[in-house]
């Protein structure tokens, strides 16, 4: 069976292969009725525009650069999947793109990304937003990119963003409501700005409830299951074990699991483990995580919505927040008596 062009598109719907285009690109200024016409006949023709055509068609080559540094392959694909949901509604090719070398090598590599794909624009998540070199290096080669949770330094580009620090206070907070005092904390990997941020949201319930702080009950954690769990044997090991543990992340709480599952300690009845992020192994672990839902799809699907629309007009949108909840399941319960 021959494949449909957009002349046979054009020619069924009784307008111009501009109109046709126009309308395929989402463009504004169209007849909605036009645009009915145009799209019937896309779906009835089976009509599927060639990559290649519309690069050549045009200045843009449709493709978008979305880069990434995150041991959490959960985390990764509700990245990967709110990038690719918003590039299909304007059929964009999203290329994902691994930066987990040398810091100084990244900007390196990006430039390299860009040349090879001719990549219209980067989406950027953290850390690797927060690489100056980085920055300065897209910065100089003019090329647009948008931010996901970047720092809070002064920002040249769009982002979206959640508030860690108000999370980490909110599910710290309903370990505090569950009666734990002797609460302990995996920190997340130093490179992230959130594990910051959390680690201070922490903080924060702790000394509005009067607890002090207590360092032995804080581990320096990496957002990978094997960091959570050496950290919480690490926990138990200790002569006064704490009776909550909050990991910064899901997969470091899934690890913070298994250390108390290979103990025979029951959670929740003897430990409470609360993790971070709602990702979809916090839903598959025994018992499911208490967490707090960071909507990362949303946030990817946001940021690229950002670029998409910076490269239509050039113009920049404003930082969008989105917002946080707290997801209580299985494995918090009240401290032990």
């Amino acid at each position: 069976m021959q494949r449909s062009t957009i002349d046979d598109v054009a020619q069924a719907a009784a307008v111009s292969i501009k109109t046709v285009s126009r309308v395929l690109n989402h463009e504004p200024n169209v007849r909605e009725s036009t645009r009915q016409r145009v799209m019937a006949a896309v779906e009835s023709l089976n009509y599927h525009p060639s990559q290649s055509a519309r690069s050549l068609a045009g200045s843009r080559s449709y493709v978008i650069g979305l880069l990434y540094n995150n041991p959490s392959a959960n985390y990764m694909f509700d990245l990967q999947t709110g990038a690719m949901e918003r590039c299909r509604q304007d059929r964009f090719q999203l290329i994902i793109h691994d930066c987990t070398r040398r810091r100084q090598d990244i900007a390196k590599h990006a430039l390299g990304l860009i040349d090879q794909t001719h990549a219209d624009g980067l989406v950027l998540s953290a850390p690797v937003c927060d690489e100056p070199l980085l920055l300065d290096a897209l910065h100089q080669r003019s090329v647009p990119y948008v931010c996901i949770a970047p720092n809070q330094s002064p920002h040249h580009a769009s982002y979206s963003f959640m508030d860690d620090r108000a999370a980490a206070r909110e599910i710290t907070d309903h370990l505090l409501g569950l009666g734990h005092r002797r609460i302990a904390v995996i920190v997340g990997h130093p490179d992230h700005y959130s594990a910051v941020q959390r680690l201070l949201g922490f903080k924060d319930s702790m000394k509005a409830a009067g607890v002090e702080p207590n360092m032995q009950l804080q581990k320096q954690g990496f957002y990978d299951f094997e960091s959570g769990y050496t950290a919480t044997r690490e926990l138990l090991a200790l002569a006064t074990p704490p009776s909550a543990i909050l990991a910064c992340n899901d997969d470091m709480a899934a690890g913070a699991l298994m250390a108390a599952h290979e103990a025979n300690i029951n959670v929740p009845n003897d430990l409470s483990v609360a993790g971070f992020d709602d990702t979809y192994i916090s839903k598959v672990v025994w018992p499911r995580l208490t967490t707090v839902h960071q909507p990362i799809q949303e946030m990817a699907k946001v940021a690229t919505d950002q670029l998409i629309r910076q490269l239509k007009s050039g113009a920049q949108s404003e930082p969008k927040r989105i917002d946080h909840c707290l997801v209580v399941r299985d494995s918090t319960g009240p401290a032990p008596t």
